[in-house]
């Protein structure tokens, strides 16, 4: 085992950081403070020089590492491939040489800046270079064994720069062309954005692993990155899906919070913010994406947001995006939350219709701790969203390649391609799924489906072979709906179905004739070995720009899924699931009707900060709860905490005594609902010097449950009870 100093008198074993089982993480700049030490199992600490938005004093990278060390904290390492405290490269104090022109520079000849001296990037060669020896080097020799790479964006209306122009003439063989000219030079423009990110993390990864390996280690690569649902509304480019078939990426974090699921879409004729569908449809891009691949994957949620707004709004959209990502069972490993500095210590207006700004509000940062501390214990479940299964949307890497600039003959606003799609399902209750082309060799992309829904309208397949595998799919007896009037300026970029020796006039005439259908391909339903093909001569954006737009589209898909599975399609105004004790509901508006859901029994609201034990719950439209179904506890003699706004351990358990040690930052207030075998005599509560503190406490006989209530503190509040 190979060791290295750390500080005065510390042996670090360099392979020890992976011995642990990391289920939460959180990401900061800041060295540990007793005001953000929220208690999950890891840390990111984020740039070696800090993050560029950070104004306070900085520390060294290494001082920061080790001061969660000390607190007990797995440490990983953060910081983004894009964008960065990368300054000394650019002024030229690395290499003697300037390089402002590697910036990302859209048509007006302006740099995209994401801080002060801070432009995104072009990843050149060079660039790739100075990260690997100045950042990822020094990193793994301070024993950090774990390397997030965030956010690889390539801005749509970037492409203009000397540095973009010298990899364009580098990867095509041709001079650079300007992208605004013609579709078909925006399209080629966004396939080397996408190219360049996905070499530069592998580049970057694969350095990594091999210099840990030279030190006794084994490395591991991670890629924080927005959904494709995301990516493509927001117009910027990045790999996404085909990062999953790289060896040096072993994993994801989600990034999706209020800030990317607020991004207004349309249903019904109207555009407006539908965080919770909107942040359920990214979740499922990202789970889709990686789930084929056995990557790993973290879902973050985000208790405030980068844009200033108000608490009020924070705590709303906050339950709708946690909702959401509960309502995947498969994962179970979450990013709690990012720069707890911002959410513990920032000010923030009261209100919408306030002026005044304060810190978070009690009420709010004992619930939000609530809400973290049952992510540590969420477990994975075989449940599944009630609701008709087996609908799934394809989509493609490709749907970031047509989003900017606009050409004559094509519009899509706010992605109504893709949202035409999915909404008029979502929005009557059915879960969904998305399906990604780049995953379609794998058996499992497609084991699930039923039906699948496709347009080349939003995006185009990237590969031949896709054609082929949903050919023999549907041959199988999957059913395929294709929507689309196959008429945009994209269908005649330069690709393969119209080059190299095929001469398709549209992308999916290559899959049609994959499929036997006969021409000119019309709408209409044909019988395709076992399955079928339907096909709509619309596109998907006319089912939601338009108010009962998808009328034709919803009837279809109620016919097909009654004939594949023998059962109606399920309309319904809400969702809900159980994954083990926990309850996630959550209640549509603009949807089959406006009742609420009601449940019943004996719960505990996890929204609620004095965490009461409820006989009934309801849950009106555009509204989410999370519940602990005590009734589902199987051994009442066993006592255990089930539900808290801070970190538990040290439990001990005897006849008839439970003790245990609760640690969450400073200046929030810690609820808890304790399960006990009998009622309690004594309650002690005492800080780290062994000094009392102050605490409410009561007893709820009929769900057998302590309520108790106090300050917490990180170097811990030690609690005994007694019966």
């Amino acid at each position: 085992m190979i060791t290295l100093f750390i500080g005065l008198g510390l042996l670090l074993p360099l392979n020890a950081q992976q011995e642990k089982k990391v289920k939460t993480t959180l990401q900061t700049s800041r060295e540990w403070r007793p005001t953000i030490d929220v208690r999950s199992d890891a840390v990111m600490v984020y740039g070696v020089g800090g993050n560029p938005s950070d104004k306070s004093r900085r520390i060294p990278f290494e001082d920061r590492v080790q001061s969660w060390r000390d607190r007990g904290y797995i440490t990983h390492f953060m910081t983004g491939i894009a964008w960065g405290e990368y300054q000394d490269y650019f002024t030229g104090k690395w290499d003697g040489k300037m390089h402002l022109d590697e910036g990302q520079v859209q048509q007006s000849g302006d740099t995209i800046w994401h801080g002060h001296m801070v432009p995104y990037i072009v990843p050149s060669e060079n660039f790739l270079r100075y990260l690997k020896e100045m950042h990822v080097k020094r990193v793994i020799d301070a024993g950090i064994d774990v390397i997030f790479m965030e956010e690889p964006e390539f801005w749509a209306r970037a492409g203009y720069s000397e540095a973009f122009k010298r990899e364009w003439k580098k990867y095509y063989g041709f001079d650079w062309r300007p992208q605004h000219l013609s579709p078909e030079n925006t399209y080629l423009s966004n396939k080397l954005k996408y190219h360049l990110y996905y070499n530069a993390l592998d580049e970057v990864f694969s350095f990594a692993k091999e210099y840990g390996k030279s030190k006794g280690m084994d490395v591991k690569c991670y890629v924080p990155t927005h959904s494709l649902v995301n990516y493509a509304q927001w117009m910027i480019v990045s790999p996404e899906a085909s990062l999953a078939s790289l060896p040096s990426v072993d994993g994801y974090i989600a990034q999706i919070w209020t800030g990317t699921s607020r991004e207004p879409n349309y249903f019904n004729g109207k555009m407006k913010e539908r965080v919770f569908e909107t942040a359920f449809l990214e979740y499922g891009s990202m789970e889709s994406m990686t789930a084929p691949t056995g990557r790993e994957m973290f879902f973050l949620t985000d208790p405030i947001e980068d844009w200033p707004r108000d608490w009020v709004d924070y705590k709303k959209n906050y339950e709708a995006t946690f909702t959401a990502k509960l309502l995947y069972p498969r994962i179970d490993k979450y990013e709690v939350m990012p720069w707890p500095e911002r959410i513990y210590e920032g000010l923030y207006r009261t209100s919408p219709d306030s002026d005044k700004r304060e810190r978070i509000p009690r009420h709010y940062s004992t619930q939000m701790q609530v809400m973290v501390n049952t992510l540590n214990l969420m477990p994975q479940s075989e449940n599944r969203v009630d609701g008709s299964h087996g609908i799934g949307v394809l989509m493609s890497n490709s749907l970031m390649f047509q989003r900017f600039p606009e050409h004559d003959g094509y519009e899509d606003p706010q992605l109504a391609n893709f949202y035409g799609q999915t909404l008029p399902l979502l929005k009557r209750g059915v879960p969904v799924q998305t399906v990604h082309m780049e995953n379609l060799a794998y058996p499992e992309t497609l084991k699930d489906i039923k039906i699948l829904i496709a347009s080349y309208s939003g995006m185009k397949p990237m590969e031949w072979q896709s054609h082929r595998l949903l050919a023999e799919w549907v041959r199988d007896g999957g059913v395929l709906l294709y929507c689309g009037r196959d008429d945009d300026p994209f269908q005649q970029v330069t690709e393969w179905w119209n080059s190299g020796g095929n001469n398709y006039a549209t992308a999916s005439a290559h899959l049609f004739e994959e499929l036997g259908l006969p021409k000119p391909y019309a709408a209409g339903e044909y019988t395709v070995g076992s399955g079928k093909v339907h096909v709509l001569r619309n596109d998907p954006k006319e089912f939601v720009l338009a108010e009962n737009g998808d009328a034709l589209f919803l009837d279809l898909l109620k016919k097909a899924y009654g004939e594949i599975s023998g059962e109606p399609l399920l309309l319904k105004n809400y969702f809900s699931l159980k994954r083990g004790p926990y309850r996630m509901i959550s209640v549509l508006d603009e949807s089959v009707g406006t009742l609420p859901f009601i449940v019943e029994g004996r719960f505990i609201d996890l929204f609620d900060p004095e965490i009461p034990v409820l006989r009934k719950k309801v849950v009106n439209p555009d509204q989410q709860a999370l519940l602990y179904d005590i009734d589902v506890i199987e051994n009442r003699e066993h006592p255990c905490v089930l539900a808290t706004a801070a970190r538990v351990s040290d439990e001990k358990r005897e006849d008839s005594s439970y003790s245990f040690i609760a640690k969450s930052p400073i200046h929030t207030t810690n609820v808890m609902r304790i399960l006990l075998p009998e009622e309690a005599t004594t309650c002690k509560v005492m800080n780290s010097a062994g000094e009392p503190v102050d605490h409410e406490f009561s007893w709820d006989n009929e769900s057998g449950t302590v309520f108790l209530k106090f300050e917490n503190d990180p170097d811990g509040i030690a609690v005994q009870l007694e019966w």
